[in-house]
């Protein structure tokens, strides 16, 4: 296999507990190198203990994860340097200023890009002789990813790197996250809370619920497959048994409101069926598409997977 097509990451049928609970069930998951991909889920599902056994800081009870091609719990330190990792947070020894912390970091690389670093701290208008401490949160954010891609990482991963960052400051620093990495063919995983963010950057996203990846795919994809119809009837609306691709279901008011996978002209002759008043069909961003999938019923859910992934 050539090393262009290793896979930035590569896991099969990861899996892990905690007690009796099963966080991570059987993901298997490919993304190729130069890509951005946002990685989704609600609280607990098991996101941020993915990319614990991505980094090695915690083991997996099955399965296998690869990141660069090398096994994640065996990394080479030449792998180790060509990887970054920004945990949530953005934990700093914040009794330092920006300079000291350069120069703690800095002997733990063999490649280190000095002037990509002080370009970066330039753009964001930092002074080395500041205290970290004294920073605001999305200050030290940015000496985070300063201190991330200083080594010219092949590979960024990020958990929830905006968190806690007002608006402005975090469009900065995701536009300057992907200028940096992305100009110089790198790739990025990132998850995050915030969809807005991850629409305006993602080029394929994945969403855990409850530990399974049921979607792998363009964000475009995704967001253009799930609809909301709004059946209107004037007077409390008929039961509904169901069609083909339906998320969830639930009468607002007079009334009947759908979540649907791919909605067309079987979905669209069972609403009729039902005799509306009126039918809207509404499309959704990200954001909308991404509650609404995840808020559904627990009954199995329409799966997306595009390209060469595997459920």
């Amino acid at each position: 296999m050539s090393a262009e097509a290793i896979p930035a990451i590569s896991t099969h049928r990861l899996t892990k507990f905690y007690g009796n609970r099963r966080v991570v069930d059987n993901l298997s998951l490919n993304i190729p190198q130069g890509s951005i991909y946002g990685f989704l889920g609600r609280n607990g599902a098991g996101k941020s203990t993915t990319i614990k056994m991505l980094v090695g800081m915690v083991h997996p009870d099955s399965g296998s994860a690869h990141i660069l091609g090398d096994n994640c719990e065996r990394l080479t330190p030449r792998t180790r340097a060509n990887v970054a990792f920004m945990a949530e947070g953005h934990p700093l020894y914040v009794g330092m200023t920006i300079r000291q912390i350069i120069n703690f970091t800095r002997p733990f690389y063999d490649n280190w890009n000095a002037e990509l670093l002080e370009q970066v701290l330039d753009h964001f208008g930092l002074s080395r002789k500041a205290r970290l401490g004294k920073l605001s949160r999305g200050q030290q954010a940015q000496v985070a990813l300063a201190l991330a891609i200083a080594p010219d990482p092949e590979l960024l991963i990020l958990d929830d790197p905006t968190l806690g960052l007002d608006t402005i400051v975090r469009r900065d620093f995701l536009e300057s996250m992907i200028g940096i990495i992305q100009r110089r063919g790198r790739t990025i995983l990132f998850s995050s809370h915030i969809l807005g963010d991850v629409e305006r950057v993602a080029d394929r996203i994945g969403i855990l619920v409850d530990g399974v990846l049921r979607v792998d795919c363009p964000a475009e994809t995704f967001k253009t497959q799930i609809r909301k119809v709004l059946a209107e009837f004037g007077r409390q609306p008929p039961p509904f048994a169901g069609c083909e691709g339906l998320i969830s279901s639930r009468q607002v008011g007079t009334q009947l409101e759908l979540v649907l996978v791919g909605y067309g002209r079987e979905q669209q002759a069972v609403v009729e069926r039902l005799a509306p008043l009126s039918v809207e069909v509404v499309e959704l961003n990200l954001e909308d598409a991404f509650i609404e999938y995840t808020r559904g019923p627990r009954k199995p859910l329409p799966q997306f997977f595009s390209g060469s992934q595997t459920p």
